[in-house]
């Protein structure tokens, strides 16, 4: 065990962790993250985005660090570290000839769309984290032949699908292996299996039970992004695979679709039952994606849950070689990320710096529009776009309210403004200039998000009045 502890593997996790705990410390929140500390100030049983979990994982790490961005994001960087101890142990216990799991482990590591989601806090990473933790408990069963690993196997999958509903891939990848490998069809003859399942579906009827009551909205939002639209084009293709280049980088990608590949190739030709399931876990799941991309867009990070499995058969099945050029190009894509978002040395424009669009300016921002509250005479500040809302009520100083306009508020339990009050709304110019979800408002100024001098988003700014008329209102919560 001592000898364990001091291995150099481990030691560079522990590193690692304690840098992103520092990035996560120092880099500005995200919209969507402020959005989410939103949710976890009115903790429900669902959303009409996503399930709770990360709603869970924000209120936890504030109530341990505050409502700072090392408390939203603390869970973040502390997951993400267990969730690599976890592929290790997946990768000995499936293959244990190769014994791939500290590669593995290096290879995801390295990946800069994990080492986003090891500082940023959305729901893609606890499920990430539980994503890895099934796959080890998937791991112990097949390693000890133990039908009671099906219990872990289901409460960890159930925490995965209450994270992010693509968890169900999860499920559908390994009912495939249980039909398809022959030493694992026994286990539909055992009851633990059913008891797992009924397990993950106990944790995620939660969620269920919250759709029925709000109209299945949740249900209804997300599952219009399923299916390949209503076209071919390769454009969204393209776009596909542009993106997993710049978020697993070039070479690792290429690694883990070679992997993956020729982990499905041992299944076929020798009868693999472990590189079967990290086959089952990837290709089924990856023509999913790609058959979307046929007629509609797929989001940079949905693939990122297959890239667990994926990394095993990449650090079993290709050349060592190629996997440390990998691995050292992903951190220095990584490093690169960070650098630029915690110091901008570029003055890259918004459309070539994600993280300008998304991280720059948010401090400056709330600065200029509190001195122009103040001199309007208003008493609140608001914003029709729910992240900016968000931002905003995490950055005015302490006691100024911030209200919230929208459908979606209509689905939180948040109180509404008190009528007659006078307010300040922005409003980004990329919404163009269309009639606001305000009736009444009255241009009155600009304000402009920048860092380093690089403009970011230019907003206008309108005078309110409440109420607002039939759109649902919602006043935010403020930091304690």
């Amino acid at each position: 065990m001592v000898s364990w502890l001091r291995s150099p593997w481990l030691l560079a996790l522990l590193l690692l962790t304690a840098l992103r705990l520092l990035a996560a410390a120092l880099l500005p929140l995200s919209p969507d993250e402020a959005y989410y500390w939103v949710w976890s100030r009115d903790l429900q049983p669902g959303y009409l985005d996503h399930p709770p979990m990360v709603a869970l994982w924000i209120a936890a790490g504030t109530a341990l660090a505050g409502d700072n961005a090392l408390g939203i994001r603390l869970l973040a960087p502390l997951g993400v570290m267990l969730a690599s101890l976890a592929l290790a142990g997946a990768g000995n216990a499936l293959l244990p000839r190769e014994r791939p799991g500290v590669w593995a482990a290096a290879l995801l590591n390295a990946m800069p769309v994990i080492n986003a989601g090891a500082v940023l806090m959305t729901p893609d990473t606890p499920l990430f984290v539980f994503w890895c933790l099934a796959l080890w408990a998937v791991g112990r069963l097949h390693a000890a032949a133990d039908g009671r690993w099906w219990l872990a196997v289901g409460a960890l999958a159930g925490c995965a699908l209450l994270s992010k509903y693509t968890a169900a891939l999860f499920g559908a990848g390994l009912v495939c292996w249980l039909v398809a490998e022959p030493t694992a069809r026994r286990w539909w003859r055992d009851w633990r299996l059913y008891a797992g399942g009924a397990a993950a579906a106990a944790l995620f009827l939660p969620v269920v039970t919250w759709n029925a009551a709000h109209g299945w909205a949740s249900f209804a939002k997300q599952g219009g992004r399923a299916g390949a639209g209503e076209g071919f084009t390769l454009r969204f293709l393209g776009e596909l695979a542009a993106g997993q280049l710049g978020l697993a980088s070039p070479v690792l990608l290429l690694l883990c679709a070679t992997g993956a590949a020729l982990a499905g190739l041992a299944w076929w030709r020798r009868a693999d039952a472990g590189a079967g399931l990290l086959a089952a876990l990837t290709l089924p799941a990856a023509a999913l994606f790609l058959w979307q991309a046929t007629g509609s867009r797929v989001q940079g990070n949905w693939p990122a849950i297959l890239y667990p499995a994926a990394c095993i058969a990449a650090a079993a099945f290709t050349a060592r070689r190629w996997q440390r050029i990998g691995a050292w190009l992903g951190l220095g894509l990584t490093f690169l990320v960070v650098l630029q978002a915690g110091f901008a040395p570029l003055p890259l424009r918004r459309g070539s710096d994600p993280t300008l669009a998304r991280l720059g300016g948010w401090a400056g921002l709330a600065r200029d529009v509190e001195a122009a509250r103040i001199a309007a005479g208003a008493s609140f500040v608001a914003a029709e776009e729910y992240g900016l809302a968000a931002e905003l009520a995490l950055a005015l100083p302490p006691g100024v309210p911030v209200v919230a306009i929208g459908d979606r508020w209509s689905l939180f339990s948040l109180p509404s403004p008190p009528p007659g009050q006078k307010g300040l709304m922005l409003r980004s110019l990329r919404r163009g200039e269309g009639p606001s979800l305000w009736p009444g408002a009255v241009p009155a100024a600009e304000a402009v998000r920048a860092r380093g001098g690089v403009e970011a988003e230019r907003y206008r700014l309108l005078q309110v009045e409440t109420p607002a008329g039939t759109e649902p209102m919602a006043m935010l919560p403020r930091p304690r």
